[in-house]
């Protein structure tokens, strides 16, 4: 049986018999001294062996599964971004109008970004490696994810009336709206998490994306989400109250200029 052989000078790869395992010989191709590998030191690598059903040849009756990759094709692509600019333009009109958008144009706008946001967020976001989710699945884990992050749109609409007192959002200060936010990353992070079984930095990537839109999109629209973001003045327990001003005093008309107690010298004539 051959040994497999390779020159550490030239790493020519040759084979010889292995009645010449442990001695050493010059190599064919650079004449340099080379060892023959005992049969000991040759490394074997064994195919796995397979245990599944074989036909009367010895071959195996199974084959390989082989994971399919879904290309998104030119129409869904084109109605994804016509889609897109649809909704921009829809919010950018909102805002033109002047007009707080009302909650339940809000709650469904809301509602109905969640599904395409959480797939498109999923599927840039799963590795590649692993198999993911498809078919039923996949829909029934990014409907549960679409609910849940549309209904934490109420964490920020809602809480902070009964914990600060604001009687709406735009009422709330930069600062409430960072701590609303990073409370709303945090959660919707461990939806992902829990749901679509990502990583952690994978899960806040993947509620961020969502939250991100939708926020840039509301603000579009005109909708007072802080005092920052065109909400109105303060009105809650740490609201500051206008500085007083002095009531307006009736003015006193000019006196006339005391009289001259000087005499005129007569002219003379």
């Amino acid at each position: 049986m051959a040994i497999a052989v390779t020159c550490p000078s030239c790493l020519k790869r040759f084979s010889v018999s292995d009645q010449f395992a442990g001695r050493t010989g010059p190599c064919p191709n650079c004449q340099k001294p080379i060892k023959i590998p005992d049969k000991a030191e040759e490394v074997v690598i064994h195919a796995p062996e397979d245990s599944g059903p074989k036909d009367s040849s010895g071959k195996s009756i199974l084959s390989p599964v082989r994971r399919k990759e879904v290309q998104l094709s030119m129409p869904v692509i084109l109605g994804v971004s016509l889609s897109a600019f649809a909704i921009v333009a829809i919010s950018f009109g909102l805002g033109l109008s002047g007009q707080q958008p009302p909650f339940p144009l809000l709650a469904v706008g809301a509602l109905l970004l969640a599904p395409p946001l959480v797939f498109v967020g999923y599927w840039f976001l799963r590795d590649d490696e692993l198999e993911g989710f498809k078919g039923q699945q996949l829909l029934l884990r990014c409907a549960i994810c679409a609910i849940a992050f549309a209904v934490l749109w109420a964490v920020y609409g809602f809480v902070p009336g009964y914990v600060s007192g604001y009687a709406s959002m735009g009422e709330m200060s930069g600062l409430d709206m960072v701590i609303y936010l990073t409370l709303m990353l945090v959660i919707g992070a461990a939806i992902s998490v829990a749901v679509l079984e990502l990583e952690v930095l994978q899960g806040a990537m993947h509620y961020g994306f969502y939250l991100g839109i939708t926020f840039v999109l509301a603000w579009l629209a005109g909708t007072h989400l802080s005092v920052p973001l065109g909400g109105d003045t303060p009105s809650g327990p740490d609201a500051t109250p206008p500085p007083a001003t002095a009531p307006d005093q009736p003015q006193t008309p000019a006196s006339d200029p005391p009289p001259d107690d000087r005499k005129i010298p007569s002219v003379l004539q």
